[in-house]
């Protein structure tokens, strides 16, 4: 995004954590589509392939969640904390300029 843009709705600082959360929303979505799947499928290669991509996207959801806690983007933890930010999360969505 342009800095320029950044700055003037307010998203600078916040860009890298959307991001980061978005790719978790994604990655979580995959996790839960690579099980479903492999629960439907009988071909012992599929599965294994399957497998091979549900094994990767619990590392990517393991590397992802422990950076973004890292950073206090992410409380897994403490739901108190994860619901206080996700309220200043929505607070500010609420706020951002109209362009």
């Amino acid at each position: 995004m342009n800095s320029i843009i950044e700055y003037l709705t307010g998203m600078d600082a916040l860009t890298d954590q959307i991001i980061a959360t978005d790719l978790l929303i994604s990655v979580k979505s995959g996790i839960r589509n690579y099980s479903m799947a492999i629960t439907e499928t009988v071909h012992p290669e599929i599965k294994e392939i399957l497998g091979r991509h549900l094994d990767e996207a619990l590392d990517m959801h393991e590397r992802l969640s422990s950076y973004m806690a890292e950073k206090g983007w992410y409380h897994a933890f403490e739901p108190k904390e994860q619901i206080n930010l996700n309220l200043q999360n929505i607070d500010t969505a609420l706020n951002l300029p109209i362009l």
